[in-house]
């Protein structure tokens, strides 16, 4: 079998950790990322190779290039030369388009034109959907593989008892209050739960709401400046007054509690504005985690979740909630179907790196492939 080295960028994010076979070699070598001047140990942003002194010099330990993630803090004029540097060395370029619209920037131009310039020079083109493929390839007019995002939690904690509780919880995550939150959304939640909470408990007992935001992220800041976090503080601080709700603020979740987290949910919604797919969509998967989602972007092509639509948001998100509570737990993956999943994952790259090399630039003199 022929070994392939992969300059990943980045190489050390969870979704790229388990690009693999994970029961064999699949002969591809993901190489580390190069250190970060005065970051910390394992930090791979901003990616030093995405710059084309880098590429130039180091051209010789790698074969292939993988566009992940990371990209956002090259300008245009930057990402141009490190194409062409990529093209001078003979190094071909895979490029996978996990996100069309970047959630964590509310003006969507700069990654759009990054994109306009990524997507074109990318000898495979990948993404994680059908409806993203599509919007790929009409746009860019370039022929795209589909390859489903592979699981978020361990392999051997996928379809682990739930932890048993009282009554049924409806968990929304505002993170860092990043720019895709779409407040309209969290207010719709906590009426909806709120008239819910009102009614004689069924089967699933009574519902309650619980709201989560990682420390450092202003939330419970009195200041009031512009934007979705903003008016984010304003709904916790609503919602906290209005209803018997836990708000959590806490550091962000290591990888363990993280999951213990998601499993102690009985639905888990997705307040984003915008995006395209969602790692942690997964992740709920993994566990059990019934998920509420937004219709528009890909959400639903990643798995047969729950949609609520923007247009009737009360409407939609009661719907989703009274559906989840009658449907109870279910399990969309088992560790055997997403172990295979896996496997046929790590094949689909492992093709697309071997087409790369076969239809890339010519390879420069001295570099060695």
């Amino acid at each position: 079998m022929r070994r392939i080295r992969v300059l990943s960028i980045p190489s050390g994010h969870p979704y790229v950790a388990h690009l693999s076979d994970p029961d064999g070699d699949d002969g591809v070598t993901r190489l580390p990322d190069p250190p970060v001047p005065g970051a910390p140990r394992g930090q791979w942003w901003p990616p030093v190779a995405l710059d084309e002194a880098w590429v130039r010099a180091h051209a010789g330990e790698f074969e292939v290039v993988h566009v992940h993630f990371g990209v956002e803090g090259r300008t245009l004029a930057q990402l141009d030369a490190w194409l062409a540097a990529l093209r001078e060395v003979g190094r071909p370029l895979v490029v996978t388009v996990h996100d069309l619209h970047n959630p964590h920037l509310p003006d969507n131009t700069h990654h759009r034109a990054q994109l306009d310039r990524l997507v074109p020079a990318a000898d495979v083109v990948l993404t994680l959907t059908p409806g993203a493929a599509r919007v790929v390839e009409d746009t860019w007019g370039v022929p795209v593989r589909v390859v489903p995002h592979p699981h978020v939690v361990p392999l051997p904690e996928i379809g682990a008892d739930r932890p048993s509780r009282d009554g049924f919880v409806v968990g929304v995550h505002l993170k860092s209050l990043r720019a895709d939150l779409d407040v309209r959304v969290l207010r719709a939640l906590s009426d909806v739960v709120a008239e819910a909470a009102a009614e004689p408990p069924v089967g699933g007992g009574p519902v309650r709401l619980r709201v989560d935001v990682n420390a450092g992220a202003g939330a419970f800041d009195p200041a009031e400046g512009p934007g979705a976090a903003a008016r984010a503080r304003r709904w916790i601080r609503e919602v906290a007054d209005r209803l018997e709700v836990d708000v959590v603020e806490h550091p962000r979740f290591d990888d363990d509690a993280f999951h213990a987290y998601l499993a102690g949910l009985d639905l888990a919604v997705l307040p984003y504005a915008f995006g395209t797919h969602s790692g942690w969509l997964e992740a709920c998967v993994d566990v059990g985690t019934d998920v509420l989602a937004p219709a528009d972007g890909c959400y639903g092509d990643q798995h047969p979740i729950r949609l609520y639509d923007r247009s009737d948001l009360h409407a939609s998100i009661a719907r989703g909630l009274a559906d989840s509570r009658a449907a109870g737990p279910r399990r969309l993956v088992t560790a055997d179907s997403r172990r295979r999943e896996r496997r046929e994952v790590a094949a689909a790259h492992r093709r697309a790196y071997l087409d790369a090399l076969a239809a890339g630039p010519p390879l420069a003199t001295g570099t060695g492939r």
